[in-house]
């Protein structure tokens, strides 16, 4: 005879469409309620497609009916696009099981973006909270290099990639899926697939945040990236000369026009600090995202000086929070590191962008034809 219980356990055997973890693992089942052979089903989805929350009826009252039900009524509960998060495609999120979605830009290359995430990444993780970093930079893969896993291949497991541990930090980049040395000349389209797929095919843990590190520029992937996923919040790498802000005025401009709140700001190379003296010369000017900051309405969340040991532990694969803690460097990340967690929290509380204008269509300023991306397709079972 039919219970909560064994109801519950029969809804363990329907998979979320497109991952390998079922629903009642999820947390997506809220209510159960049976009587006399007549079973109620209140499930409550993180996306608003309704092609899934058909597919997740139809599995659930197949189920239940094979279970001895006489009949079944499943109530699916979906995100409204305008109270979404961010601005991923009517609450879009091909990756549910992650909490929080850090993308990490910057306008031109050559500022330090990768060195910031890896350490960022690694700070929140020694402060206790689980996480990710997926190197989604296509043309400059560098992560697996900083955390010293050159040349180490990710496991399968069936039509998904396990991501490799590193430093307690799970990590995938397609520097470990390709040939060392091998350079890729795709198109946009390539690159945006290939995004999807690092989220979609790989089997990330049930993380607090996932940091997404992303290629320079404002373009396809970053227009990718919010279409796949609701993205908490945004962080914007610079370094303090002009020639780099202006380009990082850019991403803060993208940042908006994607509705993705923004964090603040990474000032990169802030100083150097003379390993022989201790003494910190503004080689290269300090203190200039201030303005910029104020302008976006966001704070500068780190100064981060020039040291030879963020050099030296990026090339061996041993980053300097973990390894150089005592560093200035490495305190300054971990201050940048409670920032960010602190404007996750805060994004969260506030139940991020809640704004009518918000539509399921390329954001304004952006054309849809110029970068091949058409309205978001729900994911598809196996990848």
């Amino acid at each position: 005879m039919l219970n909560k219980d064994s109801v519950l356990d029969a809804l363990s055997g329907v998979k979320y469409p497109g991952f390998e973890k079922d629903i009642v693992t999820f947390g997506f089942v809220k209510d159960i309620e049976v009587s006399d052979g007549n079973v109620f089903v209140e499930v409550e989805i993180l996306s608003a497609s309704q092609e899934i929350a058909a597919e997740l009826k139809a599995n659930i009252e197949g189920v239940l009916l094979k279970e001895g039900a006489t009949r079944v009524d499943v109530a699916i509960k979906q995100p409204k696009a305008p109270a979404q998060k961010s601005n991923s495609q009517s609450g879009k999120n091909i990756t549910p099981h992650v909490k929080n979605f850090v993308m990490v830009s910057s306008g031109k290359g050559g500022v330090g973006k990768t060195t910031t995430t890896v350490n960022l990444a690694l700070a929140l993780a020694s402060q206790g909270k689980k996480v990710g970093l997926l190197d989604a930079d296509i043309y400059g893969p560098n992560v697996p290099r900083m955390l010293g896993v050159v040349g180490k291949s990710p496991e399968i497991v069936g039509q998904k990639v396990k991501p490799i541990l590193a430093h307690g930090v799970e990590m995938m980049s397609m520097g470990s899926l390709m040939e060392e040395g091998q350079s890729l000349i795709w198109r946009g389209s390539m690159i945006m697939k290939a995004i999807e797929q690092l989220l979609r095919d790989i089997l990330w843990s049930d993380l607090d945040v996932l940091f997404i590190d992303m290629p320079p520029g404002t373009g396809d992937a970053q227009l990718t990236l919010a279409q796949s996923v609701p993205v908490t919040t945004g962080v914007c790498v610079t370094t303090p000369q002009q020639v780099a802000l202006d380009d990082t005025e850019r991403s803060l401009d993208m940042f908006q026009k994607l509705h993705i709140p923004i964090a603040g700001i990474m000032e990169n190379m802030s100083g150097f600090i003379c390993p022989d003296t201790g003494k910190e010369y503004d080689i290269f000017g300090k203190g200039t995202t201030a303005p910029l900051a104020k302008k976006f309405d966001t704070q500068v969340i780190g100064e981060i000086p020039i040291e030879p040991a963020v050099r030296e532990g990026g090339d061996a694969g041993k980053p300097v929070v973990l390894f150089k803690p005592e560093s200035e460097t490495a305190k300054r990340y971990q201050t940048s590191a409670a920032k960010l967690w602190d404007e996750i929290v805060k994004v969260n509380e506030e139940g991020g962008v809640n704004n009518e204008a918000i539509q399921p269509t390329t954001p304004a300023g952006v054309s849809a034809c110029s970068t091949g991306v058409s309205e978001a397709q729900p994911p598809k079972s196996g990848g």
